[in-house]
């Protein structure tokens, strides 16, 4: 089966561990006291994204890391291997929208990351009433052609599965690609 090790990042009080969590279905429950993550929690599931070609069951591990500053020196370590990144972010905290380029510089572009491999998540907190009109369009060139997934685990929850499935898919085909590559380019 494909393996696939996909790292989200991270914006204090984004809900990205609610959005992980449910992704993993690790928790049947959406409300909740907030607890910051310490560092990074990794949550493995496994999906059936149903265009594999061999239609095998796709092993996730996500990497909720801490959008906290005191561990930015940790980072690094954890962008290295990655197939993919999902950036949550909230999006009616402004200061979380401006920011997405510079996480999207540390942990995709800094990686070599195909656009296909990185994900937008405005993820709404449970509970959000604010009407804040998302618009990334004001989002510098590189971001502009990134999937954007309007998150609301409240109103529609399948929807943002699925949503999320088509991103692993293309994730998928990335890395089967190059792995074909890489493979040819042995033989030859």
């Amino acid at each position: 089966s494909f393996k696939s090790l996909l790292k989200t990042h991270l914006f204090h009080s984004s809900g990205k561990t609610v959005l992980a969590n449910f992704l993993s279905d690790t928790t049947e429950r959406l409300g909740g006291e907030y607890r910051p993550t310490q560092g990074v929690r990794m949550v493995s599931f496994e999906c059936d994204l149903e265009s594999s070609s061999d239609h095998q069951p796709c092993e996730v591990t996500l990497w909720d890391c801490s959008g906290n500053f005191k561990f930015e020196s940790c980072w690094p370590a954890l962008t290295t291997d990655s197939c993919g990144v999902v950036l949550v972010y909230n999006p009616t905290v402004p200061s979380q929208l401006r920011e997405i380029e510079s996480w999207f510089s540390m942990f995709v572009s800094s990686q070599g990351l195909q656009d296909t491999q990185c994900v937008l998540v405005a993820h709404r907190q449970p509970g959000d009433t604010h009407t804040h009109a998302d618009t990334l369009s004001d989002l510098a060139s590189p971001l502009s052609s990134l999937m954007v997934i309007q998150s609301n685990l409240e109103e529609n929850p399948e929807a943002v599965r699925q949503h999320f499935y088509t991103y692993l898919q293309k994730v998928v085909k990335v890395v089967t690609e190059s792995r074909e590559r890489d493979e040819m380019s042995i033989i030859t």
